[in-house]
């Protein structure tokens, strides 16, 4: 009976390259939870103290971030967890399937958001001025979600995760919203028989802006959940890596399936049609310590060997 050779594990490396990895995601997200209370305080303070409906349109939707990035940081922990009996693909779905949710909720209470202030508007019901120093709180909320964005894209391209590149996206479309706001209370200084007109309209559009982005977050996850084919650059790096494993003469297939920030990847090598079962089975280790060490959030390779004849290139 033939004695295979154990699987060969990833190098140490790969196992504290993961580690690091979701270390860095954690402390980025932290960090965005921060700057969005103080944001959400500042404005919510503004709100009650002066009734600026903008503010309160534009701190409702930093706080529905907050709790979508407390929810991204939860299913990061969540989906990190290695597979098990139950789950043999492993956790990685939580993301995505949260994300999902998460944008259809930012959408409806968008549209609820939307309408309440179109009444509002229709109605024409009286107001109080607002002061003219007011547009100073979502400049400063501007300034902080820029911060914030530069954070944690500078992470998201280093730990190459795309969740936390839609995460610092957010941070940015944040900042659109803040300037709707302010540019509804400078609009409202100017033309001071408008302002509550004007403060009712810059809640509109930002109302318009969470269904948009709830909109699209639910998308993105939704095609995630079905199993969207990656980028073209995603399939060249695998095989890039797999090239590089002595032995492997050439690729054919490869799929990819990408669970939040989990990946699995099922390729077949060519390989000489003269090698034994044993030694075509390293190289099949080599492949996917390979790709593990290119791609650290690569849970699992699977490697199908092809013999490779030169009349078929």
């Amino acid at each position: 009976m033939t004695q295979f050779p154990d699987a060969k594990r990833p190098p140490t490396s790969v196992d504290e390259a993961r580690k690091s990895r979701i270390c860095a995601l954690r402390r980025s997200i932290l960090f965005g939870i921060t700057a969005r209370g103080v944001i959400v305080f500042l404005e919510m303070a503004a709100f009650f103290l002066f009734g600026s409906e903008a503010l309160f349109m534009d701190a409702l939707s930093t706080l529905l971030d907050i709790s979508s990035s407390l929810i991204l940081f939860f299913f990061i922990k969540l989906a990190d967890r290695p597979p098990d009996q139950n789950h043999p693909f492993g956790h990685g779905r939580y993301e995505p399937l949260a994300g999902m949710q998460l944008g259809i909720f930012l959408a409806l209470v968008g549209v609820y958001m939307a309408f309440r202030n179109l009444i509002d508007l229709r109605g024409g019901e009286e107001g109080h001025s607002l002061p003219p120093f007011l547009f100073v709180v979502p400049l400063f909320a501007i300034i902080l979600l820029e911060i914030s964005y530069r954070f944690l894209m500078r992470t998201a391209r280093s730990e190459a995760s795309s969740a936390l590149v839609a995460e610092a996206a957010h941070f940015r479309v944040d900042a659109i919203t803040s300037i709707l706001a302010m540019l509804s209370l400078i609009s409202g200084q100017l033309l001071p028989q408008a302002t509550l007109f004007l403060d009712h309209l810059g809640a509109v559009l930002i109302a318009a802006v969470m269904v948009f982005l709830g909109l699209m977050a639910a998308r993105e996850n939704l095609h995630q959940l079905l199993d969207r084919v990656p980028e073209n650059e995603v399939f060249e790096r695998i095989r890039r890596a797999a090239m590089r494993a002595k032995g492997v003469l050439g690729t054919e297939k490869i799929r990819v399936q990408q669970f939040g920030p989990d990946a699995h990847v099922d390729i077949d090598i060519e390989v000489e049609p003269t090698l034994s079962v044993d030694e075509a089975h390293k190289i099949s280790q080599e492949v996917r310590v390979e790709i593990q060490k290119d791609w650290p959030s690569v849970q699992d390779v699977i490697v199908h060997i092809e013999p490779y004849y030169q009349g078929d290139h």
